[in-house]
C-alpha cells in the first residue's frame, strides 16, 4: 500500500512502467527506469532510448571496435531477482552448516563471532578486525540462523532491486559493522553472533527510504518496534546493541540515498559513505579509555 504523495509522484517510478517504483536513475537523461529497462553501458546503467541515440551517433569505425571487442555490446538487466541477497543468503547457509562439523564447527565459528578485545592486542596479543564482519555469518542455532535468512529475503528481495546490487551490499555490510561497534561500546566482553545487526540496518534503511518517496511505512514500523522491544526483556539471549547499532547506521545510509540520488551526487554519496565508514572505526577508539 502507498499513500497518495507516492502515487502522484512520477520520479519513484519508471517512465516507461508507471506502475513499476524503482530507485535507479538512466545515467544520461536522470529518469527512473525499472529492472528491466536498465542497460549496461560504459557510464553505468541507461535507459532504452539513451541506448538508441548512443548506438546511432556512433562512428562506422566505433561500431566496427564494438562488434570485435564488446561483444554483446550491451546486456539489458532483464533478470530482477535481488542476487547479493541469495549470495549472502548461501555464504550464511554453508558457514552455518560447517559449523555443525564435529571437530571443525566449533573451531570455525569461535574464530569468526564478534569479541571486541580480540581488536587490541595490548589486551589479548591478537588483532583480528575481521571479525566486525563475520560476526554476521555465524549464529547459535537453527532458528536462529532460519528468521534471519528469512528477514534477510523478505527485505532483500525488495530493496535490492530499489537500490542496486552494489549499494545494497554496502549497506549491509555497513550496518553489520555498525552493530559490531556498538556491541564493543556497550558490551566490551560479549561475545556477539549473528546478522541481527545487519538485518536492523536493512529495516532502517528501508524506513528511510520508503518515507523519502511518500510509501507507507508503518507496517514495517510496527514489525521493526516489536522486534527492537525483545532485544529489552529479560531472558532473551538477544544483543540488542547489535541491533540498535546496526539500526542506527542503516537508517543514516538510507538517509545518504534518499538524499543523493541524483547523478550528479553520486560523488557525494561515495564520498559520505567513506565518511561514515571512517567514523564507525574511529569510534572503536573508545573503549580502550573505558574498559582499561
Amino acid at each position: 500500500m502507498t499513500t497518495p504523495d507516492l502515487s502522484r509522484n512520477t520520479d519513484n517510478f519508471c517512465y516507461r512502467h508507471p506502475d513499476r517504483q524503482s530507485f535507479v536513475l538512466c545515467q544520461r537523461c536522470l529518469r527512473t527506469i525499472c529492472p528491466q529497462c536498465q542497460t549496461q553501458a560504459a557510464v553505468g546503467v541507461i535507459c532504452p532510448e539513451c541506448l538508441g541515440q548512443q548506438q546511432q551517433t556512433q562512428t562506422p569505425a566505433q561500431r566496427k571496435a564494438e562488434r570485435r571487442w564488446a561483444r554483446p555490446r550491451a546486456v539489458t538487466a532483464t533478470d530482477s531477482r535481488p542476487l547479493v541477497t541469495y549470495a549472502i543468503i548461501a555464504i550464511t547457509a554453508l558457514a552455518f552448516l560447517i559449523g555443525l562439523i564435529p571437530g571443525v564447527g566449533p573451531t570455525v565459528q569461535s574464530a569468526l563471532l564478534f569479541w571486541a578485545p580480540s581488536l587490541y592486542p595490548e589486551l589479548t596479543g591478537t588483532f583480528e578486525p575481521w571479525r566486525l564482519f563475520t560476526a554476521a555469518l555465524v549464529h547459535d542455532g537453527f532458528w536462529h540462523v532460519g528468521l534471519n535468512m528469512l528477514a534477510l529475503w523478505m527485505i532483500g528481495r525488495s530493496l535490492e532491486p530499489l537500490l542496486g546490487s552494489g549499494r545494497f551490499l554496502t549497506l549491509y555490510l555497513l550496518s553489520a559493522l555498525g552493530g559490531s561497534v556498538a556491541v564493543a561500546l556497550l558490551s566490551f566482553t560479549t561475545p556477539v553472533v549473528g546478522a541481527s545487526g545487519a538485518i536492523f540496518g536493512l529495516f532502517g534503511a528501508l524506513i528511510v527510504i520508503g518515507r523519502h518517496i511518500g510509501a507507507n511505512i508503518a507496517g514495517i514500523a510496527i514489525i521493526l518496534g516489536v522486534n527492537l522491544v525483545i532485544g529489552f526483556i529479560p531472558g532473551f539471549n538477544v544483543s540488542w546493541q547489535a541491533h540498535v547499532g546496526g539500526l542506527v547506521v542503516g537508517a543514516l545510509v538510507g538517509l545518504i540515498y534518499a538524499r543523493t540520488r541524483s547523478v550528479r551526487r553520486r560523488a557525494l554519496q561515495i564520498w559520505l559513505l567513506v565518511a561514515l565508514a571512517l567514523l564507525l572505526l574511529a569510534l572503536l577508539l573508545i573503549p580502550p579509555l573505558l574498559y582499561y
